[in-house]
């Protein structure tokens, strides 16, 4: 990191701009401004769901899913600036494959809840899915980084899994939507 950050406000960004990490400065709505803010809010709630008594295999992989997540902001602020890669998709995969492997198979829609942690689990699936729109966003306009879209589908799936692994946990089933229920 070349500057360590001393006095934290600037007031740089007083008239509605911000600088990426290569020193352009951009409008605070732009799409890539979007797209990083979206990451920092996703990475925040998995910050939420980490802080639960998680166990132990679980709370390892959202801190991965934490440092990931900076490292894609990190890409984000540098255009054409790579840190990602082809594993870390492949990682996901397998933390799904084996969070997965313990659950029955679905036969209905889940609806978010059953235990606080797995509510939290799906608010960060949801929160996973605005940051991937807004890649996508960014990706139509401009270059966005290579592997962005395909982790971030991934995580919102391992997200999801993780959700119903934390309700089986806590002794809970699924919550299952029951069609016209409240006609």
């Amino acid at each position: 990191m070349g500057h360590r950050l001393t006095k934290i406000y600037t007031r740089t960004g007083d008239a509605g701009t911000t600088g990426l990490a290569d020193g352009e400065r951009v409008a605070k709505d732009a799409a890539r401004i979007e797209a990083i803010g979206a990451v920092d809010e996703l990475n925040s709630v998995v910050g939420v769901l980490a802080a639960e008594a998680l166990p132990e295999d679980m709370q390892a992989c959202l801190t991965g899913v934490q440092h990931d997540l900076f490292d894609l902001g990190g890409e984000l602020s540098i255009p054409g600036h790579a840190i990602m890669t082809e594993s870390h998709v492949t990682r996901l995969e397998r933390l799904l494959d084996g969070f997965n492997a313990g659950l029955p198979p679905l036969k209905e829609f889940v609806l978010p809840g059953g235990s606080r942690a797995a509510s939290l689990a799906h608010v960060a699936r949801a929160v996973c899915r605005r940051a991937e729109r807004r890649v996508v966003t960014l990706a139509r306009a401009e270059q966005a980084p290579p592997f962005a879209m395909r982790y971030l589908n991934r995580l919102s799936d391992l997200l999801f899994v993780l959700a119903r692994a934390l309700n089986r946990r806590a002794g809970r089933g699924d919550v299952l939507w029951e069609q016209g229920k409240n006609r």
